[in-house]
């Protein structure tokens, strides 16, 4: 999928919503390994920012991302609107991220 066509928008400039085809969803589950954590640790002892959990936080955002795609297509979908990011603690250093959002098949005005 054109990635210029999910937004966060409930509506595409240029295009015209012509099929709703409901939420569509990608979904995963993250954690550090335990060097990971140890070398997340040592980081905040010195303050800033704490690359790692960027690059971990960052990884798991795209994987639900591509996944959330991946189940529009499959719905036939050529556009996501109201697309958005949830994400939860489910254990101590256990992430959960989901991006959502409504497909729809566009077509340019």
């Amino acid at each position: 999928m054109d990635q210029s066509l999910i937004t966060t928008s409930i509506a595409l400039e240029g295009y015209r919503v012509i099929k709703n085809l409901g939420v569509v969803r990608g979904i995963t589950v993250r954690s550090r390994s335990i060097l990971g954590n140890f070398a997340g640790g040592l980081q905040t002892i010195l303050g800033g920012k704490i690359s790692i959990y960027v690059d971990l936080c960052e990884k798991a955002r795209q994987e639900a991302f591509s996944l959330m795609a991946e189940h529009a297509q499959n719905t036939g979908a050529n556009a996501i609107i109201n697309m958005r990011y949830d994400a939860n603690e489910v254990m101590a250093g256990v992430t959960e991220v989901l991006a959502y959002g409504t497909a729809v098949v566009v077509e340019k005005v």
